[in-house]
């Protein structure tokens, strides 16, 4: 398996079983277990959720047991957000799936483990387990919705195996300027304001033009941005000589 699958215990609602899928596929994984699903499989209320992601049901394993499900697994992971008595490395999502990666790549097989909406999973399937996932959640109110927290495991998974930028520009049909460009726009700016009598007295005029030229260096600028200020500055020039 090129990614983990993810094992749906004993879930209760076919709604949140659609989620799940949704989730995953979301963020590229398509690898689903379900073991003692309450209503029963296959469900249409788990169908109508998972939208487009319907594909993630059809090919999901049903199992009776967890040991079943995992049975072919070399690695466990069980999601709680309760201590349970049990001694097990406890780790966050976006640790576990870095752990999941690094033992697939070496050609392990990988498994998380979500428990029913109620209660989570039981101690019987956390013994199984060889490390738990532990969401740094509100202690006062800890309960996550299962499709909630599949999408969480999935969006770590996607996170260590894709290239995101932490932020971006969306440039809305343009580029940003060149030194050339801002170069222009700023001997225009100076030209004009020259003209207009904008550096005086003399003795200051050299530092307020640097200080113009550095105001120009410190706004990241489009092409478009460019053209829009050229713009102002000529029309203002056409407007005083209208007046005069």
């Amino acid at each position: 398996m090129s990614q983990p699958v993810f094992v749906l215990v004993r879930s209760q609602m076919g709604e949140n079983i659609g989620g799940a899928a949704r989730a995953m596929w979301n963020f590229g994984l398509d690898r689903m277990r379900l073991v003692d699903p309450r209503d029963g499989w296959p469900n249409q209320k788990a169908v109508a959720m998972a939208s487009g992601a319907g594909r993630l049901l059809d090919d999901a394993g049903v199992f009776a047991t967890t040991a079943e499900a995992v049975g072919d697994c070399d690695y466990v992971f069980a999601t709680t957000a309760r201590a349970r008595g049990l001694t097990k490395p406890v780790v966050t999502p976006e640790r576990a799936m870095e752990m999941a990666r690094e033992k697939i790549v070496a050609g392990e097989k990988v498994a998380v483990l979500f428990g029913p909406e109620r209660a989570g999973l039981e101690n019987d399937d956390i013994a199984r387990a060889n490390a738990i996932i532990n969401v740094p959640v509100n202690p006062e109110f800890a309960s996550l919705n299962l499709a909630q927290c599949v999408l969480l495991t999935a969006y770590e998974w996607r996170r260590q195996g894709v290239e995101v930028a932490a932020e971006r520009v969306e440039l809305a049909g343009t580029d940003w300027a060149s030194q050339v460009e801002m170069e222009k726009l700023a001997v225009h700016y100076e030209d004009r304001l020259e003209q207009a009598g904008f550096f005086f007295p003399e003795t200051k005029a050299e530092n307020m033009k640097l200080n113009l030229r550095n105001f120009w260096s410190r706004m990241p600028m489009t092409r478009a941005d460019v053209q829009m200020l050229h713009g102002v500055m000529r029309q203002m020039v056409r407007w005083k000589e209208r007046g005069e």
